[in-house]
């Protein structure tokens, strides 16, 4: 599933970013722990490659902590410091606070040299659609000043907004690129939730699930649906999800089999997955 477009507000967003970017110390570069490949935008990575930056992965209440720790490695690695992070609970807001500060040390204390007092850092929060960006600045400021969503695109303008504790935090809309290439990066943004359900096919996305979970995380797809071994190898994955259709009592309604499957995986019904595997991903 290749997927091209570039709404006019994502075109005048990135345009913003690169005109902003002088104005910030570091950009938080925010994407969803189960897609710590597949949900960073190359188009951003480009823009911001000069810049001080964190990437901080969010929905790590929903990863596998297994792959998240590799991921967080293999970023280390490239010489890129990264944090886990699970917003929606409030757990690991304060890992970030300290890595800026220490990744900033440098800067903060020569203004200090200079007389500059309680520096105030400048961060730009960049990612695509449905990462959990107003989620992570609401926490940051204290109170809901960022409008928050389970879908993409609730985020439209760009605004500075202030927190208690000596950071100031510039707000971006979240940013898809301009097209798709790889099918299987579309699958997973569309699993995640980051791409609107009008661009794809269900069944495409539930298939491509199944037969990742029959890969990877096998057991917990037996488990959760009731399946034994033979039901799995003896079949195709197209026809595992008809079989699946007929199990969960819609007849022939693939399509309502596909998005219940898609929910599933979204509501944790199949456990914590993680769908970028590191070695896997470049191997690809």
């Amino acid at each position: 599933m290749a997927l091209q477009w570039y709404p006019g507000h994502m075109n005048k967003a990135k345009n913003q970013v690169q005109d902003r970017l002088k104005l910030v110390d570091i950009v938080l570069e925010i994407v969803d722990a189960r897609l710590p490949f597949s949900s960073r935008n190359p188009v951003l990575e480009q823009i911001i490659d000069q810049k001080k930056h964190i990437i901080i992965l969010n929905k790590a209440d929903l990863a596998d902590p297994k792959i998240t720790a590799d991921w967080k490695l293999n970023f280390e690695q490239e010489g890129t410091k990264s944090v886990e992070l699970d917003a929606k609970h409030n757990k690991g807001l304060g890992q970030i606070k300290s890595l800026i500060r220490s990744e900033l040390a440098d800067k903060i204390d020569r203004y200090e040299k200079n007389g500059v007092k309680n520096y105030r850092i400048k961060a730009m929060c960049i990612g695509i659609p449905n990462v959990g960006k107003s989620t992570i600045l609401n926490r940051f400021v204290g109170k809901n000043v960022a409008i928050t969503g389970n879908k993409p695109g609730v985020t439209k303008n760009q605004n500075w907004l202030k927190t208690n504790i000596g950071i100031d935090l510039l707000d971006t809309p979240g940013i898809l690129w301009p097209k798709i290439d790889d099918p299987k990066v579309g699958m997973k943004l569309a699993l995640s939730g980051a791409i609107k359900e009008k661009i794809y096919a269900p069944d495409d996305v539930a298939i491509y699930a199944l037969n990742f979970l029959e890969n990877h995380y096998m057991d917990q797809l037996l488990e959760t649906y009731k399946l034994d071994n033979s039901d799995i190898f003896n079949h195709t994955t197209p026809e595992l999800l008809m079989d699946l259709t007929k199990k969960f009592g819609y007849k022939e309604d693939y399509d309502r089999a596909s998005r219940k499957i898609i929910d599933d995986v979204r509501k944790l019904k199949l456990g914590r997955l993680t769908f970028d595997i590191p070695g896997e991903f470049y191997e690809e």
